[in-house]
């Protein structure tokens, strides 16, 4: 069966269908899926229908940097407690996103600066709480692997590191081996699917399977046949065809492969 690491089933996309989607996910291939915060409100929705859908929609709590501007210290307080409640598996999608910064200097610093304060916020919150964390990084590769190399190594020292994802992994092959050598898996979603997709291939051939993790980001970045049209779980198994025909395996191999992995990024086991 599929496992969805990364969706958004909160978004007003989903509105006219969403419980029908959520209930039917079995009769499609999808065995669970992963709903995942981008704000507060999205984050209480993620631990509503994990609710909702015991055993089959888990949650991730957390902040998108796009909405960090937005945080204030009680919103730390909030996530902490949603974290603690029954069906949630991580803190995310926290992170950092350079892309369409305002073309003023000073403006563009301060924005940057208050992604990564918040960024270690959260990254803070999940070793208090002991979860794994979704990474989102746009065009801030080296910021975020400076930050994030600096949360694994605390969280080693504290014994309190539980890996992750690198959510929708978009940086270079190099830059995945350095992701996976500390302990977190990467993000694989329809992107693969594209003719224009360069490097994405690369990684795919280049890291080992048991690193791999297979999500959606619906309602975004539909795979090919879908691309441009809203994307959803079932649309998965065109991304798992891609990394078997890359890998040069079945796509049995790789569903039950990317399943298996799904389980250990959220009850944390990293090895």
């Amino acid at each position: 069966m599929i496992f969805d690491t990364h969706a958004h089933y909160d978004d007003e996309q989903f509105d006219k269908d969403r419980w029908e989607l959520l209930g039917s996910m079995e009769e499609h291939g999808v065995s669970h899926v992963v709903n995942v915060g981008a704000s507060i409100s999205g984050s209480r929705d993620a631990v509503r229908f994990a609710r909702l859908f015991p055993g089959k929609v888990f949650a991730a709590v957390g902040i998108h940097p796009e909405y960090t501007g937005q945080m204030r210290e009680k919103t730390i307080v909030e996530m902490r407690d949603l974290s603690e409640l029954e069906g949630v598996v991580a803190i995310g999608e926290i992170g950092l996103d350079y892309a369409q910064e305002p073309e003023d200097a000073g403006d563009r610093h301060r924005r940057r600066k208050l992604q990564q304060y918040w960024f270690e916020r959260q990254l803070s919150l999940a070793r208090e709480v002991k979860k794994p964390v979704m990474i989102h990084s746009r065009d801030a590769a080296e910021d975020t692997l400076q930050i994030l190399t600096k949360h694994t190594e605390t969280a080693v020292k504290e014994g309190s590191f539980r890996g992750g994802v690198m959510h929708c992994f978009s940086y270079s092959p190099e830059y995945a081996e350095e992701v996976v050598r500390q302990g977190y898996f990467l993000g694989i979603g329809g992107v693969l699917t594209f003719k224009n997709a360069k490097r994405l291939p690369e990684v795919v051939e280049k890291i080992p399977l048991e690193k791999l993790v297979v999500e959606t980001d619906c309602p975004y970045l539909a795979p090919v046949p879908f691309r441009g049209k809203r994307n959803e779980s079932s649309y998965l198994r065109y991304v798992i065809e891609k990394i078997a025909e890359i890998k040069e395996m079945s796509v049995e191999e790789v569903e039950a492969a990317t399943e298996a992995n799904a389980w250990r990024l959220i009850h944390g086991v990293l090895k």
